[in-house]
C-alpha cells in the first residue's frame, strides 16, 4: 500500500521529512528534519545532524509526501507504531 493523505496514519512514518507546524510549546514550531524514530508519544527528528524529541500530542505535523504536503495532528498519531499501523491497516479492508 502506498502512501498517500488518506492513508497516512496507517503507515510507517520513519523516513519521513516532517515540519512542525504549530506547538503549545512554541520552542518546537518550525522544527523540521527527518523522521528516524517513533514511540508510542514521541517523534524523533534529525535535523542538521542533531536529534530532537517531538511530543505527539501537542504538535501539528506536516509530513512530506512525493506529491504534497499533508498535515496531521499529532494526537492522531499517539499509539505505538505497530499498533496504530496494525490497527488502522485491519479497518480499512
Amino acid at each position: 500500500m502506498k502512501v498517500k493523505p488518506s492513508n497516512i496514519l496507517a503507515h510507517e512514518l520513519i523516513g519521513l521529512n516532517v515540519k512542525v507546524v504549530s506547538c503549545r510549546d512554541p520552542t518546537l514550531e518550525n522544527v523540521e528534519g527527518q523522521v528516524i524514530y517513533e514511540t508510542r508519544n514521541i517523534l524523533q527528528i534529525r535535523l542538521n545532524g542533531k536529534v530532537k524529541s517531538i511530543p505527539k500530542a501537542i504538535c501539528r505535523f506536516a509530513f512530506h509526501l512525493p506529491q504534497e504536503v499533508v498535515e496531521v495532528e499529532g494526537s492522531k498519531l499517539v499509539a505505538r507504531p505497530e499498533d496504530r499501523v496494525k490497527k488502522l491497516r485491519l479497518r480499512a479492508k
